[in-house]
Protein backbone atom coordinates (compact mmCIF):
# COMPACT_ATOMS: atom_id res chain seq x y z
CA UNK A 1 0.00 0.00 0.00
CA UNK A 2 1.16 3.59 -0.56
CA UNK A 3 2.89 5.17 2.42
CA UNK A 4 0.04 7.68 2.81
CA UNK A 5 -2.42 4.84 3.24
CA UNK A 6 -0.30 3.48 6.07
CA UNK A 7 -0.25 6.96 7.61
CA UNK A 8 -4.06 7.09 7.45
CA UNK A 9 -4.19 3.69 9.15
CA UNK A 10 -1.95 5.05 11.90
CA UNK A 11 -4.24 8.06 12.32
CA UNK A 12 -7.27 5.77 12.50
CA UNK A 13 -5.58 3.77 15.25
CA UNK A 14 -4.78 6.98 17.15
CA UNK A 15 -8.44 8.03 16.84
CA UNK A 16 -9.59 4.71 18.30
CA UNK A 17 -7.16 5.12 21.22
CA UNK A 18 -8.46 8.65 21.86
CA UNK A 19 -12.08 7.47 21.83
CA UNK A 20 -11.28 4.62 24.20
CA UNK A 21 -9.40 6.96 26.54
CA UNK A 22 -12.45 9.21 26.82
CA UNK A 23 -14.48 6.32 28.24
CA UNK A 24 -12.23 6.09 31.30
CA UNK A 25 -12.47 9.76 32.31
CA UNK A 26 -15.16 10.80 34.75
CA UNK A 27 -16.08 11.38 38.36
CA UNK A 28 -16.40 7.64 39.06
CA UNK A 29 -13.37 5.40 38.64
CA UNK A 30 -14.05 2.43 36.38
CA UNK A 31 -11.57 -0.33 35.60
CA UNK A 32 -10.87 -1.40 32.00
CA UNK A 33 -12.82 -4.57 32.71
CA UNK A 34 -15.86 -2.62 33.91
CA UNK A 35 -15.82 -0.46 30.79
CA UNK A 36 -15.35 -3.45 28.47
CA UNK A 37 -18.21 -5.38 30.10
CA UNK A 38 -20.47 -2.34 29.93
CA UNK A 39 -19.73 -1.88 26.24
CA UNK A 40 -20.25 -5.55 25.40
CA UNK A 41 -23.37 -6.00 27.55
CA UNK A 42 -25.34 -2.74 27.43
CA UNK A 43 -28.51 -4.38 28.77
CA UNK A 44 -26.83 -5.98 31.78
CA UNK A 45 -27.76 -3.13 34.10
CA UNK A 46 -25.71 -1.74 36.94
CA UNK A 47 -23.87 1.48 37.65
CA UNK A 48 -21.06 0.85 35.17
CA UNK A 49 -23.48 0.34 32.27
CA UNK A 50 -25.41 3.48 33.19
CA UNK A 51 -22.24 5.57 33.46
CA UNK A 52 -20.71 4.32 30.22
CA UNK A 53 -23.80 4.40 28.01
CA UNK A 54 -25.64 7.40 29.46
CA UNK A 55 -22.74 9.72 30.25
CA UNK A 56 -19.37 8.83 28.79
CA UNK A 57 -20.19 7.19 25.45
CA UNK A 58 -22.43 10.04 24.23
CA UNK A 59 -19.86 12.58 25.38
CA UNK A 60 -17.09 10.82 23.46
CA UNK A 61 -19.30 10.45 20.38
CA UNK A 62 -20.23 14.14 20.50
CA UNK A 63 -16.59 15.20 20.85
CA UNK A 64 -15.57 13.02 17.91
CA UNK A 65 -18.41 14.40 15.79
CA UNK A 66 -17.55 18.01 16.59
CA UNK A 67 -13.87 17.41 15.89
CA UNK A 68 -14.53 15.72 12.55
CA UNK A 69 -17.03 18.36 11.43
CA UNK A 70 -14.85 21.38 12.25
CA UNK A 71 -11.67 19.80 10.87
CA UNK A 72 -13.28 18.89 7.54
CA UNK A 73 -15.02 22.28 7.28
CA UNK A 74 -11.71 24.06 7.86
CA UNK A 75 -9.97 21.91 5.25
CA UNK A 76 -12.66 22.64 2.66
CA UNK A 77 -12.64 26.40 3.19
CA UNK A 78 -8.85 26.68 3.26
CA UNK A 79 -8.67 24.80 -0.02
CA UNK A 80 -11.52 26.73 -1.60
CA UNK A 81 -10.05 30.14 -0.71
CA UNK A 82 -6.41 29.01 -1.03
CA UNK A 83 -5.73 30.68 2.31
CA UNK A 84 -4.13 28.75 5.21
CA UNK A 85 -5.48 31.24 7.76
CA UNK A 86 -9.17 30.54 7.07
CA UNK A 87 -11.28 29.17 9.91
CA UNK A 88 -14.71 27.48 9.61
CA UNK A 89 -16.26 30.36 11.54
CA UNK A 90 -15.28 32.77 8.77
CA UNK A 91 -18.76 32.31 7.29
CA UNK A 92 -20.32 33.90 10.39
CA UNK A 93 -21.90 30.67 11.62
CA UNK A 94 -20.55 30.98 15.16
CA UNK A 95 -21.38 34.67 15.53
CA UNK A 96 -24.90 34.22 14.16
CA UNK A 97 -25.53 31.23 16.40
CA UNK A 98 -24.12 33.02 19.44
CA UNK A 99 -26.28 36.08 18.85
CA UNK A 100 -29.39 33.91 18.47
CA UNK A 101 -28.57 32.08 21.70
CA UNK A 102 -28.05 35.38 23.51
CA UNK A 103 -31.37 36.76 22.27
CA UNK A 104 -33.06 33.44 23.05
CA UNK A 105 -31.82 33.50 26.64
CA UNK A 106 -32.92 37.11 26.98
CA UNK A 107 -36.40 36.18 25.74
CA UNK A 108 -36.62 33.25 28.14
CA UNK A 109 -36.58 30.43 25.57
CA UNK A 110 -36.19 27.04 27.25
CA UNK A 111 -32.67 25.60 27.28
CA UNK A 112 -33.50 22.41 25.27
CA UNK A 113 -34.49 24.57 22.28
CA UNK A 114 -31.33 26.71 22.27
CA UNK A 115 -29.08 24.34 20.24
CA UNK A 116 -31.68 24.10 17.47
CA UNK A 117 -32.05 27.88 17.53
CA UNK A 118 -28.29 28.29 17.23
CA UNK A 119 -28.15 25.83 14.33
CA UNK A 120 -30.89 27.63 12.41
CA UNK A 121 -29.33 31.05 13.03
CA UNK A 122 -25.90 29.80 12.00
CA UNK A 123 -27.26 28.45 8.72
CA UNK A 124 -29.17 31.67 8.07
CA UNK A 125 -26.05 33.76 8.71
CA UNK A 126 -23.97 31.63 6.35
CA UNK A 127 -26.62 32.03 3.66
CA UNK A 128 -26.51 35.80 4.18
CA UNK A 129 -22.72 35.81 3.88
CA UNK A 130 -22.90 33.72 0.70
CA UNK A 131 -25.49 36.08 -0.78
CA UNK A 132 -23.30 39.09 -0.05
CA UNK A 133 -20.28 37.32 -1.53
CA UNK A 134 -21.96 36.48 -4.84
CA UNK A 135 -20.37 37.72 -8.03
CA UNK A 136 -22.28 36.56 -11.06
CA UNK A 137 -23.05 32.87 -10.54
CA UNK A 138 -20.06 32.25 -8.30
CA UNK A 139 -18.57 33.33 -4.98
CA UNK A 140 -15.89 35.98 -4.68
CA UNK A 141 -13.31 35.03 -2.05
CA UNK A 142 -12.57 38.59 -0.92
CA UNK A 143 -16.27 39.40 -0.61
CA UNK A 144 -16.81 36.21 1.39
CA UNK A 145 -14.12 37.16 3.88
CA UNK A 146 -15.32 40.77 4.19
CA UNK A 147 -18.96 39.75 4.57
CA UNK A 148 -18.10 37.12 7.18
CA UNK A 149 -15.98 39.50 9.22
CA UNK A 150 -18.55 42.31 9.01
CA UNK A 151 -21.55 40.22 10.05
CA UNK A 152 -19.50 38.55 12.80
CA UNK A 153 -18.68 42.00 14.21
CA UNK A 154 -22.36 42.96 14.12
CA UNK A 155 -23.44 39.79 15.90
CA UNK A 156 -20.65 40.16 18.46
CA UNK A 157 -22.08 43.57 19.30
CA UNK A 158 -25.53 42.00 19.76
CA UNK A 159 -24.04 39.40 22.11
CA UNK A 160 -22.29 42.11 24.13
CA UNK A 161 -25.52 44.08 24.35
CA UNK A 162 -27.43 41.02 25.55
CA UNK A 163 -24.80 40.29 28.19
CA UNK A 164 -24.93 43.90 29.37
CA UNK A 165 -28.71 43.93 29.58
CA UNK A 166 -29.04 40.56 31.27
CA UNK A 167 -26.39 41.07 33.91
CA UNK A 168 -26.10 37.90 35.96
CA UNK A 169 -29.55 36.65 34.98
CA UNK A 170 -28.77 34.38 32.07
CA UNK A 171 -25.31 35.69 31.23
CA UNK A 172 -23.68 32.52 32.58
CA UNK A 173 -25.62 30.43 30.08
CA UNK A 174 -24.53 32.63 27.19
CA UNK A 175 -20.90 32.64 28.33
CA UNK A 176 -20.94 28.84 28.64
CA UNK A 177 -22.13 28.62 25.04
CA UNK A 178 -19.50 31.09 23.82
CA UNK A 179 -16.73 29.24 25.69
CA UNK A 180 -17.68 25.89 24.14
CA UNK A 181 -18.71 22.83 26.13
CA UNK A 182 -20.25 19.38 25.73
CA UNK A 183 -21.74 19.35 29.23
CA UNK A 184 -25.42 18.49 29.26
CA UNK A 185 -25.43 17.11 25.71
CA UNK A 186 -26.44 13.55 24.93
CA UNK A 187 -27.65 11.09 22.34
CA UNK A 188 -30.71 13.17 21.43
CA UNK A 189 -28.60 16.15 20.29
CA UNK A 190 -26.36 13.85 18.28
CA UNK A 191 -29.38 12.19 16.69
CA UNK A 192 -30.99 15.35 15.31
CA UNK A 193 -27.72 16.81 14.03
CA UNK A 194 -26.45 13.58 12.44
CA UNK A 195 -28.31 14.07 9.11
CA UNK A 196 -26.59 17.43 8.64
CA UNK A 197 -23.19 16.00 9.59
CA UNK A 198 -23.60 13.06 7.20
CA UNK A 199 -24.87 15.36 4.45
CA UNK A 200 -21.93 17.71 4.89
CA UNK A 201 -19.41 14.85 4.79
CA UNK A 202 -20.98 13.41 1.64
CA UNK A 203 -20.83 16.80 -0.08
CA UNK A 204 -17.21 17.13 1.02
CA UNK A 205 -16.34 13.75 -0.50
CA UNK A 206 -18.03 14.71 -3.76
CA UNK A 207 -16.06 17.96 -3.87
CA UNK A 208 -12.59 16.40 -3.51
CA UNK A 209 -11.76 16.23 -7.25
CA UNK A 210 -12.76 19.86 -7.75
CA UNK A 211 -10.87 20.86 -4.59
CA UNK A 212 -7.69 19.26 -5.91
CA UNK A 213 -8.00 21.36 -9.05
CA UNK A 214 -8.94 24.57 -7.22
CA UNK A 215 -5.84 24.51 -5.04
CA UNK A 216 -3.80 25.00 -8.23
CA UNK A 217 -5.82 28.11 -9.10
CA UNK A 218 -9.21 28.79 -10.63
CA UNK A 219 -7.70 29.26 -14.10
CA UNK A 220 -6.14 25.79 -14.11
CA UNK A 221 -9.33 24.34 -12.62
CA UNK A 222 -11.38 25.74 -15.49
CA UNK A 223 -8.82 24.46 -17.98
CA UNK A 224 -9.29 20.89 -16.76
CA UNK A 225 -13.06 21.16 -16.95
CA UNK A 226 -14.08 22.13 -13.42
CA UNK A 227 -17.16 24.33 -13.04
CA UNK A 228 -15.55 26.69 -10.50
CA UNK A 229 -18.78 28.44 -9.48
CA UNK A 230 -20.57 25.14 -8.86
CA UNK A 231 -17.55 23.75 -6.96
CA UNK A 232 -17.39 26.82 -4.70
CA UNK A 233 -21.07 26.55 -3.84
CA UNK A 234 -20.66 22.83 -3.12
CA UNK A 235 -17.68 23.43 -0.85
CA UNK A 236 -19.37 26.31 0.97
CA UNK A 237 -22.56 24.28 1.48
CA UNK A 238 -20.64 21.34 2.94
CA UNK A 239 -18.57 23.55 5.26
CA UNK A 240 -21.65 25.45 6.42
CA UNK A 241 -23.65 22.32 7.27
CA UNK A 242 -20.73 20.84 9.20
CA UNK A 243 -19.93 24.03 11.10
CA UNK A 244 -23.54 24.81 12.02
CA UNK A 245 -24.09 21.28 13.32
CA UNK A 246 -20.85 21.41 15.34
CA UNK A 247 -21.82 24.76 16.88
CA UNK A 248 -25.24 23.37 17.80
CA UNK A 249 -23.56 20.50 19.65
CA UNK A 250 -20.72 22.22 21.45
CA UNK A 251 -21.07 25.97 21.19
CA UNK A 252 -18.07 27.85 19.83
CA UNK A 253 -14.94 25.69 19.77
CA UNK A 254 -12.09 27.42 18.00
CA UNK A 255 -8.77 26.40 16.46
CA UNK A 256 -9.80 22.87 15.45
CA UNK A 257 -10.73 23.91 11.92
CA UNK A 258 -7.70 26.17 11.68
CA UNK A 259 -4.93 23.89 12.93
CA UNK A 260 -6.03 20.36 12.04
CA UNK A 261 -5.92 20.89 8.24
CA UNK A 262 -2.35 22.18 8.56
CA UNK A 263 -1.34 19.07 10.50
CA UNK A 264 -3.11 16.81 8.02
CA UNK A 265 -1.31 18.36 5.05
CA UNK A 266 2.04 18.00 6.80
CA UNK A 267 1.38 14.32 7.44
CA UNK A 268 -0.10 13.14 4.11
CA UNK A 269 0.41 16.07 1.72
CA UNK A 270 -2.17 18.32 0.14
CA UNK A 271 -3.89 15.77 -2.13
CA UNK A 272 -7.53 16.01 -1.06
CA UNK A 273 -8.05 12.25 -1.39
CA UNK A 274 -5.78 11.75 1.59
CA UNK A 275 -5.81 15.11 3.36
CA UNK A 276 -9.59 15.11 3.81
CA UNK A 277 -9.49 11.73 5.58
CA UNK A 278 -6.47 12.77 7.63
CA UNK A 279 -8.25 15.96 8.73
CA UNK A 280 -11.31 13.98 9.78
CA UNK A 281 -9.25 11.44 11.76
CA UNK A 282 -7.16 14.12 13.45
CA UNK A 283 -10.33 15.96 14.45
CA UNK A 284 -11.76 12.73 15.87
CA UNK A 285 -8.54 12.34 17.87
CA UNK A 286 -7.97 15.90 19.08
CA UNK A 287 -11.36 16.95 20.42
CA UNK A 288 -12.12 13.77 22.48
CA UNK A 289 -8.66 14.03 24.04
CA UNK A 290 -9.17 17.72 24.78
CA UNK A 291 -12.61 17.01 26.26
CA UNK A 292 -11.20 14.24 28.45
CA UNK A 293 -8.48 16.61 29.62
CA UNK A 294 -11.01 19.35 30.34
CA UNK A 295 -12.90 16.96 32.62
CA UNK A 296 -9.88 15.55 34.42
CA UNK A 297 -7.65 18.54 35.21
CA UNK A 298 -9.71 20.06 38.03
CA UNK A 299 -12.43 17.58 38.98
CA UNK A 300 -15.32 17.84 39.65
CA UNK A 301 -15.36 21.16 37.74
CA UNK A 302 -14.64 21.35 34.00
CA UNK A 303 -12.53 23.70 31.93
CA UNK A 304 -14.61 24.91 28.95
CA UNK A 305 -13.60 22.94 25.88
CA UNK A 306 -13.12 26.04 23.74
CA UNK A 307 -10.86 27.62 26.36
CA UNK A 308 -8.66 24.53 26.65
CA UNK A 309 -8.33 24.20 22.87
CA UNK A 310 -7.36 27.87 22.63
CA UNK A 311 -4.53 27.33 25.12
CA UNK A 312 -3.33 24.38 23.05
CA UNK A 313 -4.17 25.80 19.64
CA UNK A 314 -2.47 29.19 19.79
CA UNK A 315 1.06 27.88 20.54
CA UNK A 316 0.62 25.05 18.03
CA UNK A 317 -0.46 27.41 15.28
CA UNK A 318 2.34 29.86 16.01
CA UNK A 319 4.85 27.01 15.89
CA UNK A 320 3.51 25.80 12.55
CA UNK A 321 3.26 29.25 11.03
CA UNK A 322 6.48 30.80 12.31
CA UNK A 323 8.77 27.97 11.22
CA UNK A 324 11.14 28.86 8.37
CA UNK A 325 9.14 29.39 5.17
CA UNK A 326 6.05 28.75 7.27
CA UNK A 327 3.55 30.49 5.00
CA UNK A 328 4.45 28.34 2.04
CA UNK A 329 5.00 25.07 3.90
CA UNK A 330 1.49 25.10 5.36
CA UNK A 331 0.09 23.78 2.11
CA UNK A 332 2.32 20.74 1.99
CA UNK A 333 3.53 19.16 -1.24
Amino acid sequence: MPSRVWLLCGLALAALVALAAGLFVGGTALSPGDVARALLHPRAGGDAVAIVWSLRAPRVALAATVGAALAVAGFLLQGMLRNPLVDPFLTGVSAGAGAAIAVGVALGIAAPFLPALGFAAGLATALGVAFLARRGTGIDAERLILAGVSLSALFSAIIALALTRLGRNGSEEILAWLAGSLAGRGWSELLWTSPYIVGGLLLAALAVPALNALRLGSGIARAVGVDVARANWLLLSAATLLTAAAVALSGIVGFVGLIVPHLARRIVGSDGRYALGASLLLGVTLVPLADALSRSLFPPSEIPLGVLLAFVGVPTFLYLYLRPAGATRLWGT
